[in-house]
């Protein structure tokens, strides 16, 4: 069964991540790609790499030019996604790839972005543990029609700590977590910190403090996972690579936990995954490990002296983090098989 797919907000890194990876789906129809100050150009225009959709044209980002889809993915700034959602057919699958629905607690909403709240959908990360009975979130996402696709941050370091809370071997009271980015998270506007000048040869660290907008979702994501309290300090630094992201997690182990039960939890929780995987002990992932691909790689140490475990994980941040994420969640809720056109190989060089 094929089924007919609107992507809007096709004209960004998000849009066109979604758009190369639906390419390759043998059971997805791509008929309209949708953008705003871009509407009316071909889309081959500002997607010259997608050259086996340079048939299609750029139209506005309306209801209406959504509407009659099997499935509809929006890329779209905050705020935006919610006003054109309100207008969707209930019976369509709308898969948002923007933050409108990813947070449950509407006052973290209101303390990190501000604006009207337009509620939570279905978390978009199959992988993530819920409870401490070994389910995961992909059992919330079979059948549904609307998804929201995580904040690739989010879901990076989320899924990095999940299965020591769920183990009850890790701590969830203190968390740092640093991550190397690359800018094409921050989306394809045109900003001064982000030309390459600015960015090239140097690291440079923003959102210090607290500040950032996926913190909440780090949260959410973990009490899901059973922590109690969370408390994550959380860094993010911009690095001189267009895409990726090597988040180096740690946290607290249980006092009197072996390494070994440490590390048993991670296996146990991604064993027989497809796409999230844990490394070898001693190994350790690259971001050019993972880049184009679906695959979250991980490597896990314990820090005797410290007390902590870290781990340093590897993923496309447009990929896996966001469009991936997104399609492999909508293959969930379309009762189709969950790794149906997405790539566990990434490119290398």
């Amino acid at each position: 069964m094929s089924f007919s797919v609107a992507v809007a907000g096709a004209s960004g890194y998000a849009g066109g991540e979604l758009l190369r990876l639906l390419a390759a789906h043998p059971d997805f129809d791509i008929q309209t790609v949708t953008a705003h100050s871009n509407a009316g150009q071909p889309l081959a225009s500002v997607q010259p790499h997608l050259r086996s959709l340079a048939h299609l044209t750029l139209v506005d980002t309306t209801p209406e030019n959504l509407a009659g889809h099997d499935v509809v993915f929006l890329a779209l700034p905050h705020g935006k996604s919610g006003e054109v959602t309100a207008q969707l057919d209930e019976a369509t699958l709308v898969v948002d790839c923007g933050a409108d629905h990813r947070l449950t607690n509407e006052s973290d909403w209101a303390s990190f972005y501000g604006g009207d709240y337009f509620g939570a959908w279905a978390y978009g990360v199959p992988e993530l543990l819920v409870g401490a009975d070994g389910a995961k979130q992909r059992q919330n996402l079979a059948g549904v029609k609307r998804i929201a696709a995580p904040g690739c941050n989010a879901s990076t370091v989320a899924l990095s700590l999940a299965p020591g809370i769920a183990a009850g071997v890790i701590e969830a009271s203190d968390i740092v977590s640093v991550l190397a980015v690359g800018p094409s998270g921050a989306g394809k506007a045109l900003k001064t910190n982000l030309l390459a000048s600015e960015i090239l040869g140097s690291a440079n660290p923003y959102a210090v403090g607290g500040t950032h907008r996926h913190i909440p979702e780090i949260a959410q994501g973990l009490r899901g996972a059973g922590a109690a309290d969370v408390s994550v300090s959380f860094t993010p630094v911009l690095v001189p690579m267009s895409r990726g992201i090597l988040a180096t997690s740690t946290a607290r182990i249980v006092p009197g936990t072996s390494a070994d039960a440490v590390r048993a939890a991670w296996q146990s929780a991604y064993g027989d995954e497809s796409f999230v995987q844990l490394l070898p002990a001693g190994q350790f992932p690259r971001t050019a490990d993972v880049l184009g691909s679906n695959s979250m790689l991980m490597g896990l140490a314990v820090d005797e002296a410290a007390g902590r475990v870290v781990v340093v994980t590897a993923v496309d941040n447009l990929a896996k983090g966001t469009a991936g994420a997104a399609i492999q969640s909508a293959n969930i809720a379309l009762g189709l098989e969950e790794t149906t056109g997405l790539p566990v190989n990434g490119v290398a060089p």
